[in-house]
Parts: structure tokens; C-alpha cells; sequence
């Protein structure tokens, strides 16, 4: 009797957790992807959490043990976004030690490329653009800290204010991803990126073609 429960005491515990974890990480998953179909079907405002458990097969009660409202799923996607970006930025470090590569802007539109549909979502404001300000927040205040690292690390003072540069840098990438996801622009995740690069390291004005002087709104200097 003594060998049988010495044995079982060295038997493995058996643990539901990481069974609990996927079911959670699964239905999750079909609520979002729901609420997404729905938003590109309908808007934002037209669906009901009702509508959204229909879709995902889900009973309103385990909506409500995993999110207040729709609302809060919304939120919920821009954070899980915000995630996955971190898990595909292996190249942050480098871009790190070898100065503006443009690595980070890539995954993130090569993530957006993989995740379009929410992307579409994010990016046009729905539910009062509440997840918008929250995504372009997360991405500023990344690249405000990427900037001032960068300058310490370097021993270099700012031109412009930081938080003015992670800002005007924001919006560029922004505006550029709205308009990407949302259009055949033509141009692949690895050009886009490029072209951002170019601008943020080389300027408006070198982009256009022009100089300083020829630029809209240059000083006249021969006065």
C-alpha cells in the first residue's frame, strides 16, 4: 500500500489550466473576429452584443464574463493588436543598434496586411473613435520613447520637441495605414515602408523634389 502511494505521489499532477487558457484564447477569438464581420457588415453603432454572440455561437452570459460591452471587446482587439506587434518586432532591437532602418513600420504593415479586416475597423474611428485614439496613442507613445532613447543614446539635443516629432511621426504612418488597408494602392508592405523611411529621414521637401527655397511656404531669402 506504502509503494502504491509513494508511486502516485510521483505521478504528474494532471492541471485543466492550459485547456481553460485555450478555451478562453478561443472564444475570444470568435467574439472579435464576430464583432468584426459585423462592424464591416453594419457599423459600429447598428450591432447588438446579441448579434455579436449569435455570430460567434457564444451564450451572453461568457460574453459578459470576458467584456463589460462592445466597447470593451473593441478595446480589447486594439490591446491584442498591440500584443501581437510586440511578439513581431524581433527587429526593434536591431533597428536599435543600427540606426533608422525602418524595420518596426514594416511589421507593422505587414501585420495590417495579415489582420486587414480589423485594421479597417481600428482605423476608421468606429465606436466614436474611442479605439483609434487608443491605437495611435500606444504607437506615439512607442515611438517617443524609440526617439528618446535614440538622441540619449547618441548624446544629441532635439531639434524639435519630441513629443512634437513622435506626434507629426504618428500621424504620417497613420494616415498612410488608414489609407493602405483601405485601398489598392499599388504598393507592397516592404515600398510603403520605404517610402515612409525615405520621407522621415530625408524630409518633405527632399521627397518633392524641390528645395528649401522652391518648397510652399519657404521664407524668401532674397529679401
Amino acid at each position: 500500500m506504502q509503494k502504491k502511494h509513494a508511486a502516485e505521489a510521483d505521478r504528474p499532477q494532471a492541471t485543466t489550466r492550459p485547456t481553460v487558457d485555450r478555451r478562453v484564447r478561443r472564444t475570444r477569438a470568435a467574439l472579435r473576429t464576430a464583432l468584426v464581420e459585423l462592424v464591416l457588415e453594419k457599423g459600429f453603432h447598428a450591432i447588438t452584443v446579441e448579434e455579436i454572440t449569435d455570430r460567434a455561437d457564444i451564450g451572453r452570459a461568457t460574453f459578459y464574463a470576458h467584456y463589460r460591452d462592445k466597447e470593451d471587446l473593441l478595446i480589447g482587439i486594439v490591446r491584442d493588436l498591440a500584443q501581437d506587434r510586440e511578439r513581431l518586432l524581433p527587429a526593434v532591437e536591431q533597428a536599435r543598434e543600427q540606426g533608422f532602418t525602418g524595420l518596426p513600420v514594416l511589421y507593422i504593415f505587414q501585420h495590417a496586411e495579415q489582420e486587414r479586416p480589423v485594421y479597417r475597423v481600428i482605423l476608421r474611428g468606429e465606436g466614436d473613435g474611442r479605439a483609434l485614439r487608443e491605437f495611435t496613442d500606444l504607437i506615439r507613445a512607442k515611438a517617443e520613447a524609440l526617439f528618446r532613447e535614440r538622441t540619449e543614446q547618441r548624446g544629441v539635443t532635439p531639434r524639435v520637441p519630441l513629443d512634437v516629432v513622435a506626434r507629426a511621426w504618428t500621424g504620417e504612418l497613420i494616415a498612410l495605414l488608414s489609407w493602405w488597408v483601405e485601398s489598392d494602392t499599388g504598393y507592397s508592405a516592404e515600398q510603403i515602408t520605404a517610402h515612409l523611411r525615405d520621407l522621415s529621414v530625408y524630409g518633405r521637401v527632399w521627397a518633392t523634389g524641390l528645395t528649401p527655397v522652391d518648397a510652399p511656404g519657404a521664407m524668401d531669402l532674397s529679401r
